[in-house]
């Protein structure tokens, strides 16, 4: 895992943390949500995550006009022998770019909610499984707002990490210009495939094996809950908010070559993993709070497990 996020790193450019989380949300059998201004790289890290773990890639374009059917697949009757033939849709791959989420309306976004959660998928009534693994990366600018259409909070909530990626560094930037391959060549010359998506799989059951004291998930309780109790928090974080901080620190726990979670792991994946799942009070918001700002507020004031 620490070579898969090594050579991210070589292809995207001053998101280092980022890319760490990135790996850590594939690692815990998550999916991650994408925020930043066009050109930061979102969907070359996807793409890049795909080529290196040797999984099968699609993506789809957002648009007003997608429909479910586009997502998800459908029937279609065959009329040489009078048959029907199901047609899978893109969603069926290990990693599946949404690319622009928040271009479509909510009956399309929907059509990801039990893909999701449940790695299935129902096309006219029939179930079928999802490719394992599965891996969602949505992404969405937060600059321009005309013609979108904002995630609801069940499908927010579906994400175990939103990852926030800024202007890189000017080294970084140097480095880009340097390093800057046109697309076409990069096709011609392809990475070489780290892992099997057995092996994530294979690793991904490991996370059984990483030790959480009774203290951690008492502390993680506590986290979730006060976001609950928080004066500057109209919706607070829900069960499964704790449970993707409980998966992320053990995924992270496990990258650093350990086998046991520890309280800074936790304070570590906590603001990726809630940050999109608070709702901030209008008066909150009037007075220029963020949700990362009030997830470092709660951690401050829960004494750390020793």
């Amino acid at each position: 895992m620490n070579e898969l996020i090594q050579a991210l790193e070589q292809r995207v450019f001053g998101q280092k943390l980022n890319t760490r989380l990135f790996a850590t949300a594939l690692l815990a059998g998550g999916h991650v949500l994408l925020e930043g201004v066009p050109g930061l790289g979102k969907t070359k890290m996807a793409r890049t995550l795909a080529e290196l773990t040797g999984g099968e890639y699609r993506r789809i374009q957002f648009t007003p006009d997608l429909m479910p059917a586009d997502i998800t697949g459908s029937v279609i009757y065959q009329m040489q022998d009078h048959s029907f033939t199901t047609i899978q849709g893109p969603i069926f791959t290990n990693v599946l770019l949404a690319d622009e989420i928040n271009r479509s309306g909510p009956k399309t976004q929907a059509a990801l909610l039990e893909a999701m959660e449940e790695r299935q998928v129902t096309i006219q009534g029939n179930t079928y499984k999802l490719p394992n693994p599965f891996f969602v990366v949505a992404t969405q600018n937060p600059v321009e707002y005309e013609g979108t259409y904002p995630l609801p909070e069940a499908q927010l909530d579906r994400f175990m990490f939103k990852l926030v990626l800024d202007y890189p560094g000017e080294e970084a930037e140097i480095a880009i210009l340097r390093g800057h391959v046109p697309f076409h060549q990069q096709q011609e010359e392809p990475l070489q495939a780290l892992m099997t998506p057995e092996r994530i799989v294979e690793l991904q059951r490991k996370l059984t094996d990483v030790v959480v004291e009774d203290s951690l998930y008492a502390y993680i309780t506590t986290l979730i809950r006060k976001t609950r109790e928080s004066k500057k928090i109209q919706l607070g974080a829900s069960p499964r908010a704790g449970i993707a901080v409980l998966m992320a620190s053990k995924a992270w726990a496990l990258m650093d070559g350990r086998t046991y979670v520890t309280p800074d792991d936790i304070k570590l994946v906590a603001r990726p993993a809630l940050r999109h799942r608070l709702l901030l009070t209008p008066q909150a918001e009037l007075e220029g709070g963020t949700s990362d700002q009030i997830i470092q507020e709660t951690l401050g004031s829960i004494p750390v497990p020793r």
